[in-house]
């Protein structure tokens, strides 16, 4: 009689267990892919470096934009600033890249000249892995804070005192809609 509350409790445990496990992969995975995110951003940012000689060769006027790109860069790249600085900073400088970009078309060597092409291509190709990076984060954070937040698993976040983390998403400027007629009249 004595082993039938035995193996009961020695169920509990294991459920236990495992819902316990379940949510420090889930927190490790959310860990991972801001790290995936990290490792991009990086990438992007030594980019940078490249694009503002190739571009300052051929924008005089531009230079304003291109001393913008270069102090978000830097203090992007400074160690010990958190995640949500990163993140801000990587917007702003997504903005500027932009409006760099966009006036490329003022500058008709600039947009035949090979290094920039090729350089231009690897921007893009950042960018796309960005997002994806992104996407898979914010994958990573649902399960992470439905894991928290449903039962019984959020008894055992009570007790490791593990939070919810919020999804990146666009700011209200990159939600409105772009006007090719404001682009093409800069």
């Amino acid at each position: 009689m004595i082993i039938v509350p035995i193996i009961v409790i020695a169920i509990l445990f294991f459920i236990g267990l495992g819902y316990y496990n379940g949510l420090i992969g889930k927190k490790n995975q959310v860990d991972n892919a801001f790290s995936a995110i990290d490792v991009m951003l990086k990438k992007r940012f030594d980019l940078l470096p490249n694009l503002v000689e190739t571009v300052k060769q051929y924008m005089q006027y531009e230079e304003s934009v291109l001393t913008k790109v270069v102090e978000l860069r830097s203090k992007a790249m400074s160690p010990g600033i958190s995640n949500e600085q990163k993140l801000d900073l990587d917007r702003q400088l997504s903005n500027s890249v932009k409006g760099l970009m966009v006036n490329v078309e003022n500058y008709p060597d600039l947009k035949a000249n090979q290094n920039f092409l090729n350089l231009q291509s690897t921007w893009t190709e950042s960018e796309e892995q960005i997002a994806a990076a992104r996407r898979t984060y914010n994958a990573s954070v649902t399960d992470y804070n439905n894991g928290i937040m449903m039962f019984p698993g959020s008894i055992f976040a009570g007790m490791l005192n593990y939070q919810p983390i919020a999804v990146l998403a666009n700011t209200e400027e990159e939600r409105k809609n772009i006007s090719a007629k404001d682009l093409f009249n800069n």
